[in-house]
C-alpha cells in the first residue's frame, strides 16, 4: 500500500490511543480503535472555513457544506442521506471560521459504505454540480440565515458581536454563515474554483473511531481515496492576530422586538491551543458556566435582576478567541443594573481569583465534558481531527484533560485580570420594541460559530 509515514502513539486518557499516517496524496490518516460498541465513526475535516473567503464571496465556505450533500459521480440527489440512513447510520455536516466537517457513524459492519461515500463526493462532485443544484442550495442556506439569524430573537447578536470584536477587513469579522447579497453573487464557476481549491485530499484529516480492523480501515481508505489528485492551489488564510485586548468598550444598541432586555458582550481572549485558553476557559466556568457560577448566583439566584446568565467560550486558533457574555433580564430592570453588577464580580475576580472550591469544580466540570467528548467514537473522531487540523497533532485531542488540570488558580486570575476588562469588550445591548416584556431565558454558548444541521 503506498502510504507515507505510519506513526504510533499511546496517550494517557483512559487508555485511549490512536495512530497516524499518509496517503501519497497527502491525505491524513488517523485511526483509532475501540471495540465496546459495535459501531463506527468516519470524520472528515477540510481545512476551509469562514476565514478563507474574501470580501464580496463570503458562504461560500457554508454553502458547499450543502452541496456537498447534493450528490456525486455515483450517488445522486439526496443518495447520501439514503444510503447512510437505509444502513442504520446517521451523518451531517458543519462550518466554522476555520473548517468544514463531515461525519457518519454506522453500524461497525457498514464502515466501507460510509469511506466510500466520503471519497466519492471527494473525488467527483464536480461532476454532478450544476446550475440546478447551486440554486437549490443558495436558496436552502438563504432560508437557514432567515430563520437562524434574521427572524429570531437575538438572532443577529453573535454576528454583530464578531464584527465589532474583529475589525473590518479582518479574516473573522464576518461569520460562516455569509451575507444574502454575497450569496446571491456567487457564480457557478466560483462554487468550482472553491471546489478545486480546498476539497483536495491534502487539505483534510479523515479519522476513523470504534469497532474498527485497522490492517482493513486502511486498505478500504487507500483504495478509494488513494487514487484522488493531490492540488496545491491552497492560499495561507491571512493572517488574524490582533492585540491582546481592543483598547477601548465598543458599544452597540439594538432596539428590536425581542422578549426582554438582554446584555451580551464579547472578550478578546488567548488563542486555542494554549495554557492561557485553558485558563480563561476556567475562569468562565467558574463565572458563567451553569448554576453554581458567580454570575448566576449573583443576578439570577441573588438579585434576582436577570432570568439566566452565562459566559462561553469560543475557541480559536487562528485568531484570538472570544468569551460570550449573555444575561437576559427580569422584567422591569434595567440594562446598566445589571451591567453595574456584572462588572462588579468581574473586578473582584480579578483581584481575589478563584477560590479553591471554585477551581475544584470548573476544574472537574472541564474534565466531564472532555471525557464524554472522547468517550463516544463520534466525538473522538471530531477531536482527532481538530487537533490534527488546526495544530498538526491529533495525540494532543488525547491529552486535553492532563492540561487542563495542570492550570493553577493564579494562571486563571491573571488572565481574567488582563483580558475581562470593561476596555478589552465589544457590547450589544437589547431593548425592546414590544410594550410588554416577559422573561426570557437562555445563556452563552461555545458553539456559535457552527453552522450546520442538512435539511433532507
Amino acid at each position: 500500500m503506498p502510504m507515507g509515514h505510519t506513526a504510533t502513539q499511546q496517550a494517557g486518557t483512559g487508555g485511549l490511543k490512536a495512530t497516524e499516517h499518509r496517503l501519497a496524496n497527502g491525505l491524513r490518516v488517523v485511526l483509532s480503535e475501540d471495540h465496546l460498541t459495535p459501531v463506527a465513526a468516519v470524520c472528515l475535516w477540510y481545512d476551509v472555513g469562514s476565514r478563507h473567503e474574501v470580501k464580496g464571496r463570503t458562504g461560500l465556505a457554508h454553502l458547499f457544506e450543502h452541496l456537498m450533500f447534493q450528490g456525486s459521480a455515483q450517488v445522486k440527489g439526496n443518495g447520501h442521506f439514503e444510503l447512510v440512513q437505509g444502513a442504520g447510520g446517521s451523518l451531517n455536516g458543519t462550518t466554522s471560521f476555520e473548517r468544514t466537517n463531515y461525519f457518519e457513524t454506522m453500524p461497525a459492519h457498514q464502515l466501507e459504505l460510509a469511506l466510500w461515500l466520503e471519497a466519492d463526493r471527494m473525488g467527483s462532485l464536480l461532476v454532478a454540480l450544476d446550475e440546478e443544484g447551486l440554486e437549490n442550495q443558495r436558496d436552502v442556506v438563504k432560508n437557514e440565515r432567515r430563520q437562524r439569524y434574521d427572524n429570531v430573537p437575538y438572532g443577529t447578536a453573535f454576528e454583530r458581536l464578531v464584527g465589532m470584536a474583529y475589525p473590518e477587513g479582518h479574516p473573522y469579522h464576518h461569520t460562516p454563515i455569509g451575507s444574502m447579497a454575497d450569496l446571491d453573487a456567487a457564480s457557478l464557476e466560483d462554487a468550482r474554483t472553491f471546489f478545486r481549491t480546498y476539497y483536495a485530499p491534502n487539505n483534510a484529516v479523515l479519522s476513523v473511531v470504534g469497532d474498527i480492523d485497522p490492517e482493513q480501515t486502511l486498505a478500504w481508505i487507500e483504495k478509494y481515496f488513494g487514487s484522488i489528485p493531490s492540488h496545491d492551489a491552497k492560499q495561507p488564510p491571512r493572517d488574524g492576530s490582533l492585540p491582546d485586548t481592543i483598547g477601548e468598550q465598543l458599544r452597540e444598541v439594538v432596539e428590536e422586538e425581542v422578549p426582554s432586555r438582554a446584555l451580551m458582550a464579547a472578550y478578546r481572549l488567548p488563542h486555542d491551543g494554549t495554557r492561557e485558553a485553558d485558563a480563561a476557559d476556567l475562569a468562565l466556568t467558574v463565572l458563567g458556566g451553569g448554576e453554581s457560577s458567580r454570575l448566576h448566583n449573583r443576578l439570577v439566584r441573588r438579585d434576582r435582576s436577570a432570568v439566566a446568565a452565562g459566559f462561553g467560550l469560543l475557541r480559536l486558533a487562528g485568531a484570538p478567541s472570544l468569551g460570550w457574555l449573555d444575561v437576559k433580564t427580569s422584567a422591569g430592570v434595567e440594562v446598566p443594573d445589571v451591567e453595574a453588577a456584572v462588572d462588579e464580580e468581574l473586578a473582584r475576580f480579578a483581584e481575589e481569583g478563584p477560590t479553591a472550591e471554585e477551581m475544584e469544580r470548573a476544574q472537574a466540570q472541564l474534565e466531564r465534558e472532555w471525557l464524554d467528548r472522547l468517550a463516544t467514537v463520534g466525538g473522538r473522531a471530531d477531536e482527532l481531527c481538530r487537533f490534527a487540523v488546526l495544530f498538526g497533532d491529533p495525540q494532543l485531542a488525547l491529552t486535553a484533560v492532563r492540561r487542563v488540570l495542570d492550570i493553577t488558580a493564579e494562571e486563571v486570575r491573571d488572565i481574567a485580570r488582563a483580558r475581562l476588562r470593561p476596555d478589552n469588550r465589544a457590547v450589544l445591548v437589547y431593548e425592546p420594541t414590544a410594550p410588554a416584556e416577559t422573561d426570557a431565558s437562555g445563556a452563552a454558548g461555545d458553539d456559535q460559530d457552527d453552522e450546520g444541521d442538512r435539511a433532507q
